[in-house]
């Protein structure tokens, strides 16, 4: 394969969707198998969409998901500049071009014209194209003589420049996803490449860009695919060769139909964007993955298994496994679902393959805020006894919050444990604690359950009050870790406070 080059190309009008981001790591993969440059150009051509702080949230999230690009704004600049509304001396030339080749045309029509075709057009139930049927007999350079219209664009008369689209030919295009695609040019319209604003539209804009950057693979989503004929028809036009295309399949909602939109994050009760994100007019705020305390090399492995597979079972995977095995022919072409659970599970594979000490020195914070001047080597204790229940370092105060701060008040269901002769048992088990000089858990284990066999005890009788009595509820790790963790004195205290209150 000859140099690869490929990019991501975001608009900055708002936070980056999760599905952006898919579209960025396949990218990145397939740059990386081929030894190849990913880069990223900002398409901001659309100035009425930007949104204030979109731009810097996508470098942002890229670093934060460890993606970034090998070459963008201010980062190793080739072939300068990586944002579009810089470029935008370049376009109007190459609109031009396309106009003299008779490739593209002057369009002179009023906002108010066209309306007028469409209500026309609908009320005699069709809809209306501009395209091969109307474009003679609008004011178009197709129609007007040149001195009209050169007359007309030196007197400042607004217009566009639009593609005149072939008729009658039937493409035939590969996709490297799909296959063979095909389509008909004349049910196609002629789209506007260059705006009354000066400014290009995307699929100008998009095509010069990519040439002069010398891109050889276009890696993008389905929605695109209908644009996919417009933009081999512009590459051959002017006579470029065109890059290679793939189509990415859509991330689907978990539920129902569609695809899972921006609007579909917080109202599903997941985040679909990698940070979170203050609108800057509404001051609505959006919950992202690295606030709710998601990993980023678990979205990253998540995301990468949502529409392709290497044939394997494999679920989990290092990035460096992912470009080792990243193969765009494996990729799906139908949706893939978004499953938020399974997004969860993916988390807890990779918090548990955390050391005790690093999710220690994240839970810090958490009992910092909470009021806990706590020891380090307290804390990795206990994460080391939770972890394996955990999906995120903000449940471990949920799971261990009886490690911190003895029980008040007892789960009413556990209570039930608590018999007419529980207070004798306790009141035993305080005698042994207090004579133990080795208050570890092995030792702690051997001796009480060798002091129920003994006295034939039931075990239940005994173990489900001790632990009501240490954590205040059915759950949590082993007891005897319980216990060798908080100590004798509190393991003492705790059965006694039992003992009043219950």
């Amino acid at each position: 394969m000859s140099q690869v080059r490929v990019r991501f190309a975001p608009s900055p009008t708002g936070p980056l969707h999760i599905g952006g981001v898919r579209t960025a790591l396949f990218n990145y993969l397939f740059a990386k198998k081929h030894n190849g440059t990913f880069y990223l150009r900002i398409e901001d051509t659309d100035q009425t969409r930007f949104v204030e702080g979109a731009e810097q949230y996508i470098f942002e999230s890229l670093e934060w998901l460890g993606i970034p690009p090998d070459e963008t704004i201010g980062k190793n600049e080739k072939f300068p500049p990586y944002r579009q509304s810089d470029r935008k001396p370049l376009y109007r030339q190459y609109a031009e071009q396309l106009v003299k080749t008779g490739n593209a045309y002057y369009a002179f029509d009023s906002a108010e014209k066209l309306d007028e075709l469409r209500k026309n057009a609908e009320a005699q139930g069709q809809t209306f194209i501009y395209n091969h049927t109307v474009r003679e007999s609008l004011e178009t350079s197709l129609k007007l003589s040149a001195e009209e219209v050169q007359k007309r664009i030196e007197s400042g008369e607004p217009y566009v420049i639009r593609f005149k689209t072939p008729t009658d030919e039937t493409l035939v295009l590969n996709d490297l996803i799909r296959g063979e695609v095909k389509f008909e040019t004349s049910l196609l319209d002629d789209k506007v490449l260059f705006k009354s604003d000066g400014m290009p539209t995307y699929h100008l804009a998009n095509i010069v860009d990519d040439h002069l950057q010398e891109t050889s693979h276009v890696i993008r989503g389905e929605e695109w695919l209908p644009s996919l004929p417009l933009h081999f028809m512009l590459y051959r036009a002017f006579g470029w060769k065109a890059p290679e295309f793939a189509h990415l399949p859509l991330i689907l909602k978990p539920v129902g139909n569609g695809k899972l939109s921006k609007r579909d994050g917080d109202k599903l009760g997941f985040p679909v964007f990698p940070l979170e994100w203050k609108d800057p007019k509404s001051g609505e705020i959006s919950s992202g993955y690295r606030e709710k305390g998601f990993f980023p090399e678990a979205i990253i492995n998540f995301l990468a298994l949502l529409g392709w597979n290497d044939g394997t079972d494999k679920e989990i995977y290092s990035l460096e496994e992912l470009i080792q095995s990243f193969d765009l022919a494996r990729v799906s072409k139908s949706g893939a679902k978004f499953d938020p659970e399974k997004n969860k599970w993916f988390n807890h594979q990779y918090l548990i393959k955390q050391s005790d000490e690093t999710l220690a020195q994240l839970f810090l914070p958490i009992l910092k805020e909470k009021g806990f001047k706590t020891d380090l080597n307290y804390v990795t204790k206990v994460v080391s006894l939770t972890k394996e229940r955990a999906n995120f370092v903000t449940d471990f105060w949920e799971l261990s919050d009886f490690f911190f701060v003895e029980p008040t008040e007892y789960d009413e269901k556990a209570k039930k444990n608590w018999k007419e002769e529980t207070p004798g048992y306790m009141q035993q088990l305080i005698s042994i604690l207090n004579n133990f000089s080795n208050f570890e858990a092995k030792s702690l284990e051997k001796e009480i359950k060798n002091w129920i066999t003994d006295n034939e005890i039931p075990m239940g009788k005994v173990m489900q009050p001790l632990r009501i009595s240490l954590v205040g509820a059915m759950k949590g790790p082993d007891i005897f870790h319980i216990m060798e963790t908080i100590g004798q004195q509190e393991t003492i205290k705790r059965l006694q406070n039992a003992i009043e209150k219950l």
